[in-house]
């Protein structure tokens, strides 16, 4: 399978160095550590531009939650010296991360490290795009074998957490079904005006893109929440996406270009 590489990304600094340090010690695997999603998605776009690509990325459940009690890992080795904290970055969740990682690099696999069981946490990360759910104090053995596994594109889950993520997956595929019922029953253009509603435009900017008066996509979006049954667009765009409507695509601006190419230098 020749050398993996690993990201760990956990922003809690003692754990994720640990981590990272224990991993290096396998004469096949090549590790790294970032202590916050926005951290990671720099490390995974310096990947792309050395041609460098991570195999798996290593996701605290709990990323962007703030400080926590300490978490070791079993069989981690301490760090004989601790590094700097650096400023900490626009939060980035867990789960957000596992959803950019599927999107935009799709040959990287994830699993969540979570400090406690949680079925419905797992079910979200598993259709979030995860390839596993791994207890933080398992062992480093169980952890190398789980790597080693969602390479092969086995999906790795607790075996006491297997009834509750089922359930959790076929009950979100029942909303999922009559949250599609409900999306068909819209017009092409409502369809459409939701889809902006997703991408969070306001009723101006949809006007302005669709070429509508600011009265009709009033219209429209009211037209949109009857149908649904909801009564608020927060409660329309929820049931979207459990529909699988995602956004517009939005066209950026120079300034986003500017921002985005900045990141990477």
């Amino acid at each position: 399978m020749g050398r993996i590489r690993v990201l760990v990304v956990d922003d809690h600094r003692i754990f994720a160095e640990s981590l990272a340090a224990a991993l290096a010690a396998e004469p096949d695997v090549d590790v790294s550590a970032a202590g916050s999603g926005p951290a990671a998605q720099r490390c995974l776009d310096r990947s792309l531009l050395d041609n460098r690509r991570y195999d798996v990325l290593l996701v605290d459940a709990d990323l962007g939650a703030g400080p926590r009690p300490p978490v070791t890992l079993a069989a981690v080795p301490p760090l004989t010296e601790q590094r700097p904290v650096e400023p900490r970055d626009p939060v980035l969740d867990g789960l957000a991360l596992v959803e950019r990682v599927r999107a935009e690099y799709p040959w990287t696999r994830t699993v969540v490290l979570a400090e406690r069981d949680d079925p419905m946490r797992a079910a979200r990360a598993l259709q979030a795009g995860a390839s596993g759910w791994v207890a933080k104090d398992c062992s480093l053995s169980r952890l190398l074998a789980v790597v080693r596994g969602v390479l092969r594109d086995e999906t790795h889950l607790p075996p006491a957490l297997l009834t509750g993520v089922l359930r959790e997956l076929t009950a979100a595929r029942r909303h999922r079904t009559e949250s599609e019922r409900l999306v068909e029953s819209l017009t092409p253009r409502e369809q459409e005006v939701l889809r902006c509603m997703v991408a969070g435009l306001g009723r101006k900017a949809v006007a302005e893109r669709l070429f509508l008066s600011p009265h009709t996509v009033r219209t429209h979006m009211q037209n949109v929440l009857g149908k649904l049954g909801v009564h608020s667009t927060l409660a329309a765009v929820a049931l979207a996406r459990r529909a699988g409507v995602g956004p517009v695509e939005l066209v950026p601006s120079a300034g986003d270009v500017v921002e985005r190419r900045g990141q990477l230098s």
